[in-house]
């Protein structure tokens, strides 16, 4: 119960001057000494090993992220899922983060590079400049010498060719195989094998295999041959695309040779295909099932494995399956996988939902660069993202990102060195200039604008510091 003289003496107060929420005494201070307490907010980083990304917004310090470093203490899984939409900088950032990668003696990196500019793809500068050819797969060049890639080729096993062709028809056929269709695609498969041993088998030896089957195949089952014949038509026609179609030239024949795979680079270069089309799957499919038998070995190799449009994969279940399985060699071989996508609601609510989730779920860090509020929102429930890092993704200016570390999130700014910055904007077709200094102006436009948010913060905590503001 407060006595009689308080209580008359608040009752004034609060009659000359307001209502008082305080008593105390107002704290009077400096902007540069305030400062000092947003240091206790900032999250901890993620260590002082591996490759420098950039700097944290929020405190500045340098971020560093490594997936081989963070493994097993920080990392449950060393696959990396990158977000946003066009022109936020996912780009910049893949090429600089394979450019820091490459500096360890111990990293390979394969990159399938989907997108292309003037002709090749646009990571052909970053090859030039290591003296790097890739690997360009064109059906326009591939019956005058290009490159081939036979989904035959001994280094497969055998249960990866057979797998390796199931997953091409599904993906053209657009469901899975029926028992009969899938009898008659083993059996050509397991004659071919048996029967050529002077050369590579190729695809043509399949594709007339099921038109024209073996008696024997028929009578281990007990069914007529015309059957075989008639359960493996669909499955000739389907692989007929590949030999004499719009595909023909780079999967028909023994696998180019000279293909280097011990480089420390190794580039697929697929801007000559049509993105939309159904050979971007099977491309995908053929590519990943070939790295897996050829290219991962356990020499104690760190190697990461970029997917440039990767919707491609996470979209098709079929695809999906196959990389499903690739995924689960990063934690025996050392492999990082890292998916970039544009839109996560393309691929949670395509045909390959389930497969998607699984994919999702082994990616333990997440990089969300500017995307609508909508989709924001989206991301957020699909990823489990903290409510703010939700609300500050559209808002996100070029070159920002909200990071999720397994459950570490943080908001970075992404830094590009002056030797790196030509071999990262390779945007020409995009913009009006293709010189240089146009880079150079726009990337001093964003910075004049990043200067002139902090100057009017800083102005209006001045304010706030002002002894006019405490007393109002």
């Amino acid at each position: 119960m407060r006595d009689p003289l308080s209580a008359a003496t608040d009752a004034f107060t609060g009659f000359l001057f307001g209502k008082v929420e305080t008593t105390r005494l107002p704290v009077r201070t400096s902007t540069g000494q305030a400062q000092a307490v947003y240091l206790p907010t900032a999250a901890p980083g993620l260590g002082d090993s591996g490759v420098i990304i950039g700097r944290e917004v929020y405190s500045g310090k340098g971020y560093i992220y490594d997936p081989f470093q963070l493994y097993g203490q920080q990392l449950p899984a060393p696959h990396w899922l990158v977000l946003g939409e066009s022109g936020n900088g996912k780009s910049a950032l893949e090429k600089t983060y394979v450019l820091r990668q490459l500096r360890f003696r111990d990293r390979q990196v394969v990159v399938l590079d989907a997108q292309g500019e003037d002709g090749v793809g646009e990571w052909n500068l970053i090859a030039q400049e290591l003296g790097i050819t890739p690997i360009r797969l064109d059906p326009m060049t591939a019956m005058d010498g290009g490159i081939r890639l036979n989904p035959l080729d001994p280094a497969i096993t055998t249960t990866g060719q057979l797998a390796l062709l199931r997953t091409i028809i599904e993906v053209a056929m657009g469901h899975g195989l029926d028992e009969r269709s899938g009898f008659a695609l083993k059996v050509a498969h397991a004659y071919v094998n048996e029967t050529i041993v002077e050369r590579q088998p190729i695809l043509t030896d399949i594709v007339d295999q099921l038109r024209h089957p073996e008696p024997e195949s028929a009578e281990a089952m007990n069914v007529d041959i015309e059957d075989v014949r008639a359960w493996g038509l669909d499955v000739a026609l389907v692989l007929d695309r590949l030999v004499d179609g719009d595909l023909r030239g780079m999967f028909d024949g023994p696998t180019t040779v000279g293909i280097d795979l011990d480089a420390p680079l190794i580039v697929f270069d697929l801007s000559h295909i049509d993105r939309n089309s159904i050979a971007m799957p099977i491309l995908m499919a053929i590519v990943g099932v070939w790295l897996e038998h050829t290219w991962i070995r356990p020499d104690r190799k760190k190697r990461i494995f970029l997917v440039e449009e990767a919707w491609h994969i996470i979209n098709s279940p079929f695809v999906a399956q196959l990389f499903q399985r690739l995924l689960k060699f990063g934690r025996r071989l050392g492999l990082s996988f890292v998916a970039v996508v544009h839109h996560l609601s393309d691929v949670v609510d395509g045909a390959a939902a389930r497969e998607a989730a699984a994919i999702l779920k082994m990616a333990s860090t997440r990089t969300i660069y500017a995307q609508k509020a909508d989709e924001a929102r989206a991301t957020g429930r699909v990823l489990g993202l903290p409510r703010w890092a939700v609300e500050i993704i559209p808002t996100l200016t070029p070159g920002i990102a909200v990071w999720d570390v397994n459950g570490n999130v943080q908001v970075v700014k992404h830094l590009i060195t002056e030797a790196e910055r030509p071999l990262c904007f390779t945007d020409r077709a995009m913009t009006e200039s293709s010189t240089p200094e146009a880079d150079d102006a726009l990337a001093a436009q964003l910075e004049l604008e990043a200067e002139e948010r902090a100057a009017r913060m800083e102005r209006q905590l001045k304010l706030n510091d002002s002894p006019e503001s405490t007393v109002a």
